[in-house]
């Protein structure tokens, strides 16, 4: 993954459920932290926000932190839109992700 932009992402519990926006230059690692829970008392580990269900890449870390910031005034209505249309079932995009990038899903 090249790092010159960065990725905003969601993350939920479940279908409907609690959601989180982050952005980040490292997708699969900071996945990774909210899947092991790196930051214990965080908010995605508070309400176990693992499943990766939405993302989208930026050219420039500029653009990537506007994003995040519009994304997190949006009506919830509109981010599941958002996610929906991305990924209708809700399913979690890690494992595919680190297929994409030539990782091996459950190896640490």
């Amino acid at each position: 993954m090249s790092k010159s932009g960065g990725y905003v992402y969601i993350l939920s519990n479940k279908k409907n459920g609690v959601l989180y926006i982050g952005s980040t230059s490292d997708l699969i690692g900071r996945i990774y932290e909210h899947k092991n829970k790196i930051i214990p008392n965080s908010f995605s580990a508070k309400y176990n926000l693992e499943k990766l269900v939405y993302f989208e890449w930026h050219d420039t870390l500029k653009d990537m932190v506007l994003r995040e910031r519009q994304m997190k005034e949006w009506h919830r209505k509109w981010k599941i839109h958002a996610i929906e249309s991305m990924n209708p079932d809700w399913e979690d995009l890690y494992n595919n992700l680190l297929i994409d990038n030539g990782y091996s899903p459950g190896k640490d």
